[in-house]
């Protein structure tokens, strides 16, 4: 009987590997999970860069882990075949297509697109259509999450907190505080001490919330900071990063939220991870400076992490302690985002007739519910699109 050779990477130049990872960019359509399925398939599959198990557990590290596992999984793959060099590489491979084309997306829609009566109608219907997707994405990451009644429970105070606007932290750390007491009471009270520390703290310095925009200075290193506070707390899935991106930019005034759902709708129809949103909202904000600062923050985590910590968090997320305190703050992180839904919600809802935008949202809804497909995400927002220029 044949035995099967080991995997192992193969042996690759530094040009071969970068282009390798860019063709991946170019065909990264239909999200995270279309893009971690045409990595299993072309490296493990096919290539058989490492065997089923060890990707099976890479990408379960990844998930608990902040930051675009799509991208992560490229960083690692790359730094497999050449080292950090070759990490680098395969992540600036595999990014580049989706950010240059949403640069080119932002300088569309600053220069012709907004502020267009005619393409205001058209726009809106995206905005409608694109709230049932993060909906439907709140959901799906709810049920992976949120597995018995305290989780839930982390997950409903979370969204009260938020809506109170109550600076984003203090819910992290006590979902993970909460959650770890049911589990190890010695780190429950180390996180409950600096969830009060950040409690105090709060009330001298709080974070601009969008409820309450106001406008303030605009530079490149805040822009820069408000996309690395996405990249650092982005758990579960890109949309997780939209609050904390909307709040640091919708909230200080440098972007409406309309232009901000307009980010996230193209977003989910161009090839790149979901989170290259942030490139839209630095430019439309900030101009090219300001896409690349929002875009650097936002990338850095997910670079880092597999460059630099891999090794060392494989280890730390295997700790039961560590794994209940994620789950806690993974439980609020879903709070957060339904909570930022409503606040979308009822800002663009006041825009929109009625009886249209209810039977669009609908619509929209019952088709990211029931359909699956990387196709599906890209239908919703044409017909979103379809039915604004007509009716809206």
């Amino acid at each position: 009987m044949e035995i099967a050779a080991p995997s192992r990477p193969p042996s690759i130049g530094l040009i071969p590997l970068f282009c390798k990872f860019l063709r991946f960019g170019c065909l990264a359509f239909g999200g995270p999970v279309a893009q971690i399925a045409m990595l299993r398939q072309a490296l493990v599959e096919e290539e058989r860069w490492i065997d089923k198990g060890r990707f099976n557990r890479l990408l379960a590290v990844l998930q608990i882990l902040p930051g675009p596992e799509a991208h992560e999984l490229c960083v690692h793959f790359g730094v497999l075949a050449r080292g950090r060099i070759g990490g680098l590489l395969a992540g600036l491979g595999f990014m580049l297509p989706g950010f240059c084309l949403m640069l080119l997306v932002g300088w569309l829609y600053v220069t012709v697109v907004q502020g267009s009566v005619a393409l205001g109608g058209l726009l809106l219907g995206i905005q409608v259509a694109i709230l049932a997707v993060i909906l439907r994405a709140v959901m799906r990451i709810g049920q992976h999450v949120v597995e018995d009644r305290l989780l839930a429970l982390i997950a409903l105070a979370a969204v009260a907190a938020t809506l109170g606007r109550v600076p984003f932290w203090i819910p992290l750390l006590a979902g993970g505080a909460v959650y770890a007491m049911k589990h190890r009471p010695p780190l429950a009270l180390a996180i409950g001490l600096a969830g009060i520390a950040a409690a105090v703290a709060s009330l001298s310095i709080a974070p601009p919330t969008p409820a309450a925009a106001s406008v303030q200075p605009l530079t490149v290193v805040a822009l820069f900071i408000a996309g690395l506070k996405g990249g650092l707390l982005t758990f579960g899935g890109a949309y997780t990063a939209i609050p904390y991106v909307r709040a640091d930019t919708v909230g200080r005034g440098w972007i409406g939220d309309a232009a901000f759902l307009d980010g996230v709708a193209f977003a989910n129809v161009i090839p790149a991870p979901l989170v290259i949103f942030a490139t839209f909202v630095g430019f439309v904000a900030g101009g090219l400076a300001g896409a690349l600062a929002i875009t650097l923050g936002m990338f850095l985590p997910a670079f880092a992490f597999s460059l630099i910590f891999f090794e060392r968090l494989e280890r730390v997320v295997d700790a039961p302690s560590l794994r209940h305190a994620l789950t806690g703050v993974a439980a609020a992180v879903v709070g957060i985002i339904a909570a930022t839904f409503v606040q979308l919600a009822l800002v663009t809802g006041g825009r929109v007739d009625p009886p249209v935008g209810a039977a669009l949202f609908a619509a929209a809804l019952a088709m990211a519910w029931r359909l699956k497909g990387g196709w599906v995400t890209p239908t919703i927002v044409a017909v979103g699109a379809t039915v604004g220029w007509l009716f809206l």
